[in-house]
């Protein structure tokens, strides 16, 4: 009877299942302590995942890992290559920060009546008649809403925004997955004044 062999079974894509949920958030822009802290990881961990990505992919740091445009092998986003002309969507979202999350909740929800779609850590979300509201809790309450517009295909939206002079800060990258399994994808640019917009989709899987 043969020995099976130690250690963890090899994975069939660039990158680990751990390694690929730091990545996402690297390219979100978050820094490792809030990677470690939204995770449930050491930080240890988190730096030992990005250096790990950073020397499988031979990129050369933490920047050229944020704008690595590389897909998990069995993502949804794969099914999207339909290189059609590119046409922004209606605003899909609208961010807001708030210095206390629950008080937040409970006004928007409560006092103004929107629904409330689901909640997570620090982050709610309500439906303004189609258009979703993100509230995010942080300590410097920001005064610039950033607006997310919807696109069907979010590689090749980003392709032909690059290609027009848009300077995005990452690359696409899956900020969520719902149990259904569909998965939300954003990638973010700023306008001419310095202000930040988003790309988001979503892709279901098929």
């Amino acid at each position: 009877m043969s020995k099976r062999p130690r250690g963890r079974p090899p994975h069939d894509d660039v990158l680990t299942p751990a390694e690929w949920r730091v990545v996402q958030s690297v390219r979100h822009g978050l820094s490792n302590a809030k990677i470690a802290r939204l995770g449930g990881i050491s930080l240890d961990a988190v730096k030992f995942h990005v250096e790990n990505a950073i020397a499988k992919l031979n990129l050369t740091n933490r920047d050229a890992l944020r704008r690595w445009r590389g897909i998990h092998k069995h993502s949804a986003l794969r099914g999207q290559a339909m290189n059609k002309p590119l046409q922004l969507g209606s605003i899909g979202q609208i961010s807001r920060s708030v210095r206390d999350i629950k008080r937040a909740e409970e006004w928007y929800g409560k006092v103004l009546g929107l629904p409330h779609l689901y909640t997570f850590d620090k982050l709610a979300f309500f439906d303004c008649d189609g258009t979703r509201l993100y509230l995010q809790q942080q300590d410097d309450v920001g005064s610039e809403s950033i607006l997310y517009f919807r696109v069907d295909d979010m590689q090749n939206a980003y392709t032909q925004l690059q290609a027009r002079g848009v300077d995005f800060t990452g690359a696409p990258h899956m900020i969520h997955k719902h149990a259904d399994g569909t998965e939300e994808w954003m990638a973010f640019f700023n306008d001419p004044e310095g202000r930040p917009l988003a790309l988001m989709s979503q892709a279901k899987p098929g």
